[in-house]
């Protein structure tokens, strides 16, 4: 498929399509990538301004749709100032690549006769986007996979020999073949950049070091100083009769020669201030704690990371202590790592907890320790007990093996309740006393049957607990009717 993106026409051919999609007048899906780009150029102004164009709208996750984004009040908005709902524009997108990856399948495959169904696709971060364009058939379809872009690349780039990078290849050794080796993956994308840090370990699988930190200081922001870079020169309207070298008389770090905008390399260098420096400040905070002692490496991976003015300031800023590494292919190596992560998830073997998770829970009331507010008696009158406590399941920061399985075992509060909900709540907290804090937040929750009350409150509720992939799957079973439900919570959630 990327290939097939590489050779498509307008001459143009780079490793990824660009996030841009085209509707028409009638919010019908008409193009995406490269073929939206050039569509949406060709219409005649009569018809541009009806039609909705949107590009770069991968950002709006993090900048405004983040909790809503399935919601009908969530919109974005097009290039001509129309809007449609976040849902519409992501899984359109997602669609036409289901579409356009099943073709590129099928033709590839001559004469051999496959099942769509035998696919199993893998869709990197942000997960909020898992099920909203119909890959897959449920949530808990084992054909969907969510992968981590720095643990993709870092999949990738831990098997390539020597000559697969491009910057500081100063060890003929892969780094899976040198257990407890430690590294920093500094994925630099167009909006984010992503940052965590990997050890190897024997059986070559990755444990997670750091929790993943990063923000919106991708490549995008020297895009935006860019153009706003002509604002500076030609800022007065009035002027425009003027010969146009008159504009860059007080213009510092630009010259106007025969036609051409020269640039001095100091003001090219300032359009990446930003983000250079997010960037370097965010790896000096992390690598500066005790626990990072043993880190080696910086890998610089991404779009971004194929700027050699980053890879400049990222080298004269570590470089002494740290060798820099970047792949030859920084675009393709995230997409190419998350091909080996769906051929085998158990690649990494372990994550730290982005916040701390845990579930509302009852328990004997104790004055001594519980506010009043939450003082609750049963309809029996024998029992009284607190309310929404938080009973934490995993901490922030704390290391979760993966595929591993907690159990907790719990009682109906009322001889006959008939059903029991479990809420899951997360918190930037170390921990909490009750899920109605400030801070805390509801994931998810699973309502699980109990029609059989004999036994009253001595029925056993058991909750299992599975630490996965990028989510955790939560599975409450009432041991009398054996009836469970399932819940699958973000794990990565932020």
């Amino acid at each position: 498929v990327k290939r097939d993106w590489e050779t498509i026409t307008h001459g143009l051919k780079t490793p990824k399509t660009p996030t841009c999609i085209l509707f028409n007048e009638k919010r019908e899906f008409r193009k995406f990538g490269y073929d939206a780009v050039m569509k949406y150029k060709s219409l005649p102004c009569s018809k541009a301004h009806k039609w909705y164009f949107f590009q770069n709208f991968k950002m709006n996750l993090y900048d405004v749709c983040l909790k809503t984004w399935n919601k009908p009040e969530c919109r974005l908005e097009a290039s001509n100032g129309k809007t449609l709902p976040a849902l519409t524009v992501f899984s359109k997108s997602l669609c036409y690549m289901k579409e356009h990856a099943l073709s590129t399948i099928q033709n590839a495959s001559f004469q051999t006769v496959y099942d769509h169904k035998e696919v199993t696709w893998v869709i990197t971060v942000p997960a909020i986007w898992s099920a909203a364009a119909g890959l897959i058939s449920d949530m808990f379809s084992e054909k969907l996979i969510i992968a981590l872009e720095p643990e993709a690349a870092s999949l990738w780039c831990k098997q390539l020999p020597q000559e697969g990078f491009m910057v500081d290849s100063s060890d003929n050794k892969k780094f899976e073949d040198s257990p407890g080796i430690q590294y920093i993956v500094v994925d630099c994308g167009g909006g984010t950049t992503d940052i965590t840090v990997h050890e190897i370990q024997e059986n070559h699988y990755l444990k997670e070091l750091h929790k993943a930190s990063g923000g919106g200081w991708g490549g995008n922001t020297v895009d935006e100083n860019f153009s706003a870079f002509p604002k500076e020169i030609f800022s007065d309207v009035a002027e425009c009769k003027k010969d146009i070298s008159h504009f860059f008389k007080k213009v510092k770090g630009a010259v106007w020669q025969d036609g051409t905008i020269m640039i001095t390399y100091e003001k090219m260098k300032s359009f990446f201030a930003y983000s250079t420096k997010k960037i370097i400040d965010t790896l000096k905070e992390i690598l500066h704690k005790p626990e990072m002692a043993k880190v080696q490496y910086v890998l610089l991976v991404g779009g971004f990371a194929s700027s050699v003015i980053l890879r400049d300031e990222i080298c004269e800023a570590f470089s002494k202590k740290y060798h820099i590494l970047c792949p030859i292919e920084t675009q393709a190596a995230i997409a190419k790592g998350a091909v080996l992560f769906g051929v085998n998830p158990q690649t990494v073997a372990s994550r730290v907890s982005a916040r701390t998770y845990g579930i509302a829970a009852t328990q004997k009331f104790d004055p001594a320790i519980h506010d009043l507010r939450k003082w609750r008696v049963s309809k029996s009158g024998d029992y009284v007990y607190c309310d929404d406590l938080f009973k934490k399941l995993v901490g922030i920061e704390e290391s979760v093996n993966i595929n591993e399985v907690a159990h907790f075992t719990f009682h109906p509060t009322e001889p006959d309740q008939t059903s029991v909900c479990f809420s899951f709540y997360c918190t930037e907290k170390q921990d909490a006393q009750y899920v109605d804090e400030e801070g805390l937040e509801l994931l998810g929750s699973c309502r699980v049957p109990m029609p059989d009350t004999k036994l009253g409150k001595k029925r056993q509720l058991k909750l299992e607990i599975k630490f996965g992939l990028t989510e955790f799957k939560a599975t409450g079973t009432d041991i009398t009717s054996n009836q469970s439900q399932t819940v699958m919570i973000d794990f990565l959630a932020v």
